[in-house]
């Protein structure tokens, strides 16, 4: 299977916990946010707590994990927030 690569702006903890602002993991070329996780989260273990809760936005719109991806799209991670 061809293989791709994703670029992924991690933000916050999971910038801290990867220890890079910028990611790329190698996915299928119509890979699904869900996809996209896992291969974070293998890529970089110390994510593995944040990533399912984790929002994940893909040309600036929040996205499922049915969500699918294109190579060339802006894909941005950003820990689970809670506000009061």
């Amino acid at each position: 299977m061809t293989m791709a690569p994703y670029r992924v702006l991690l933000f916050a903890t999971l910038r801290d916990l990867a220890n890079t602002a910028t990611a790329t993991v190698e996915l299928p070329p119509a890979a699904t946010v869900g996809q996209l996780r896992a291969a974070l989260v293998q890529k970089y273990p110390a994510l593995a707590d944040y990533m399912p809760a984790a929002i994940v936005a893909v040309n600036h719109a929040f996205t499922t994990d049915d969500t699918p991806l294109t190579p060339d799209d802006e894909i941005a991670a950003f820990p689970p927030v809670s506000g009061g």
